[in-house]
């Protein structure tokens, strides 16, 4: 089932390759509320960004196509994301997220401001169970089961995946569903075995600013996932 309606996308789960479901993804138009919002909040912009031209469409996932570990989130930021087009860039959560990856050795500096920054992710690849900036930051399940095939496909594409960081509890439930699995506790810097040739899952709070600003998150609680992940890859 195509999800897109741009003609020439195929089926995400038909995609060879990550660039072919890049292609595809940025041109899904699937979900009305979301391309309504993403696109009211591309046109009208904040004071702030008043100057630049906003991506306002599915943010694809980025970072190294051969990556071992796997960061999935929750959805773009409506002036983070989904002004810059790529993950975690140019809000809050990614001045949080990538500052911990560059002290873990995964990410070539600690900034990530916009496309062509220079940033480079070393054996980690970043994505998110929306790609859509949802209003009040927060998707639907529909909407949430309407995406989920884009993140089915980039599992099948990163063949070299040994594990998976799951930044949020509604990003390792969906994670958890999509692979069959019941009853396992969200609790911050878990590391989860699973079953089978399922990769391993380490559980994180959201580095959002609601848990940066309160505590709830610190940075050396966030250095402690990744450290845990370096060790396990290592």
């Amino acid at each position: 089932m195509a999800i897109s309606d741009n003609d020439n996308c195929s089926d995400p789960e038909t995609c060879l390759s990550l660039a072919e479901l890049e292609a595809c993804l940025v041109n899904c138009r699937a979900c009305p509320r979301l391309v309504a919002w993403r696109e009211e909040v591309a046109a009208t912009r904040r004071r702030a960004f008043r100057e630049e031209t906003y991506w306002g469409r599915p943010v694809p996932g980025f970072g190294d196509p051969h990556a071992r570990l796997l960061v999935v989130g929750l959805a773009p930021g409506a002036h983070g994301s989904n002004r810059t087009g790529r993950m975690f860039t140019g809000d809050a959560s990614g001045d949080f997220l990538y500052p911990a990856l560059f002290r873990a050795g995964f990410a070539s500096q600690p900034t990530s401001r916009r496309v062509g920054d220079g940033l480079e992710l070393k054996d980690v690849f970043i994505t998110a169970v929306g790609r859509c900036a949802p209003p009040d930051n927060k998707p639907t399940p529909h909407e949430l089961n309407t995406c989920q095939p884009y993140l089915q496909a980039e599992l099948r594409l990163l063949t070299q995946m040994q594990g998976v960081v799951a930044l949020g509890r509604i990003a390792f439930e969906r994670l958890s569903r999509l692979w069959g699995i019941n009853r396992l506790e969200f609790v911050h810097a878990r590391l989860h075995r699973l079953p089978g040739r399922l990769p391993w899952v380490i559980t994180s709070y959201h580095p959002s600013r609601q848990n940066t600003q309160t505590g709830r998150l610190t940075e050396v609680m966030f250095d402690e996932v990744w450290q845990t992940a370096r060790s396990l890859l290592e």
